[in-house]
């Protein structure tokens, strides 16, 4: 009986806390509508693990909409139409996965939206193996409720200030004073396109020295700049 009744009250104390930290995470989602995170455990990771931080929070108006344009031409073409996750590439990474050519992965389809992009990068890990599985619940929580709360401008506002763009480099001002001694709102098209092409792995992808795969990718950005550029609702977000 006693351990009845201690198990009891242990699964009743794991169920408040649950619900606490669920109550105070959306609080803090709350906040950052209008407030920058402090800080996210990306941005520490790369704190202690010598990289270092550089990082300055800056508002929607002073970012270019040549970085804008990058970002959804490169990370997400259809930011505007999902409600967070693209279900297509979704349904076309499990039918590869369940294919024949199981092995061989569909390009593109297993990408993530930059709106999960930013839920990961704001309110959880980054990471693969066994991380990036238990992540998937949470992740998909934070997405579908910035979404709902935040909005698409706020959402890719949060996400241009917090990803990192190198090495302990968060954020395009800092990736923009970094790479090229300049504001993120005085980026031109193709620096713009550049910054972004680093992504997803830019301790790997380098804007400088440049490499391989920057190079061969920001043609390809500046090309999807153009062609998406004349969507009247791209066109009203971005400027």
């Amino acid at each position: 009986m006693a351990q009845r009744k201690t198990g009891f009250r242990f699964g009743r104390f794991l169920i408040k806390t649950v619900l606490y930290l669920l109550l105070a995470s959306l609080l803090y989602l709350i906040v950052c509508r209008w407030v920058f995170p402090p800080i996210t455990i990306t941005q520490a990771n790369a704190l202690l693990s010598g990289h270092g931080l550089q990082r300055n929070y800056v508002s929607w108006q002073e970012i270019s909409p040549n970085v804008k344009l990058a970002a959804i031409a490169s990370e997400d073409q259809l930011f505007l139409t999902h409600n967070g996750f693209d279900w297509k590439a979704i349904e076309k990474s499990i039918e590869s996965g369940n294919g024949r050519r199981k092995k061989r992965r569909v390009k593109g389809a297993a990408a993530s939206t930059i709106s999960q992009q930013t839920a990961k990068n704001v309110f959880l890990w980054q990471g693969t193996g066994w991380g990036r599985y238990v992540r998937k619940v949470p992740e998909a929580f934070y997405t579908a409720v910035t979404e709902l709360i935040w909005g698409k401008q706020r959402i890719l506002e949060v996400y241009l200030n917090v990803i990192e763009m190198g090495p302990g480099i968060f954020g395009i001002e800092a990736a923009s004073n970094v790479y090229f001694n300049k504001s993120a709102k005085d980026l031109t098209r193709k620096e713009a396109a550049m910054i972004i092409a680093c992504l997803p792995n830019p301790k790997r992808f380098t804007v400088k020295p440049v490499s391989a795969r920057v190079r061969w990718r920001t043609p390809g950005i500046t090309r999807q700049m153009r062609l998406i550029e004349g969507d009247p609702a791209i066109r009203a977000l971005v400027h």
